[in-house]
């Protein structure tokens, strides 16, 4: 019987390479090899099995023991595997022999929760746009915040031509003599810089924003910079929340 075979770009995800999206950038520009061909077609299968498939210089194989991280990143770290800038990344905060890619994306300069795994399905599953897995954020602004403007944020706001879907937007703080809010806000989406540039549509600046939640699970009780395993239970409440 023959074996089935699979497109090229999702076994590179299962396999933890990347998502399966910038699997197909890997594969357009030629990174990556089968039977030690370069490949550069998004139509490709392979024969898991059978064929030899390679990224830079080593031989990729799908992982039996998958693992799934929590890091609560610290300002200052980029997320992404490798940085064309040299900028510290957050894999170098955790220390593992497995080849981990982050689940989704924080800025430079938001701290927070960040899941990062080896399980290219659940990097697939989670990040997919038709997926809501609830994201809630702390975020200090400069200015005092109006119930209508939370209003708005709640109702969605138009942030460079795009309706943000409604959010949920709690005041927790106000300092008029500091002249801050502090705000928590929980959002099903995951646009480039959402948060930031749903506070900016209000007229407010962000002077810090932290992701202390991702669909529940937070990292109030893991320090800055460090990191703990989750549990299967919690990767099966992630799961449960598209």
């Amino acid at each position: 019987m023959e074996e089935e075979t699979i497109r090229l770009q999702k076994y590179l995800a299962e396999a933890g390479i990347a998502s399966r999206r910038k699997s197909e950038e890997l594969i357009t520009q030629g990174k990556i090899k089968v039977n030690g061909k370069i490949i550069t077609e998004l139509g490709t299968k392979i024969s898991p099995n059978e064929d030899v498939i390679e990224y830079d210089g080593k031989i990729v194989k799908i992982a039996n023991d998958y693992v799934y991280i929590l890091l609560n990143k610290p300002i200052g770290y980029v997320t992404t595997t490798n940085d064309q800038f040299s900028r510290d990344t957050v894999l170098d905060l955790v220390k593992t022999d497995k080849r981990l890619v982050p689940v989704g994306r924080l800025d430079m300069y938001t701290s927070g929760a960040l899941i990062l795994t080896n399980d290219g399905n659940f990097v697939y599953k989670v990040t997919h746009p038709k997926h809501e897995i609830e994201k809630t954020y702390t975020v200090t602004i400069k200015g005092i915040v109006t119930k209508e403007e939370v209003q708005k944020l709640c109702d969605g706001i138009d942030i460079n031509g795009y309706i943000t879907k409604p959010a949920k937007v709690k005041i927790l703080k106000t300092d008029k003599e500091k002249n801050f809010s502090r705000l928590e806000i929980k959002i099903h989406e995951g646009k480039n810089r959402q948060v930031r540039k749903m506070c900016e549509a209000i007229s407010h600046k962000v002077l810090a924003l932290h992701r202390s939640e991702i669909a529940g699970i937070g990292v109030k009780n893991i320090p800055l910079g460090k990191w703990r395993y989750l549990k299967k239970v919690e990767v099966n409440k992630i799961l449960g929340s598209q």
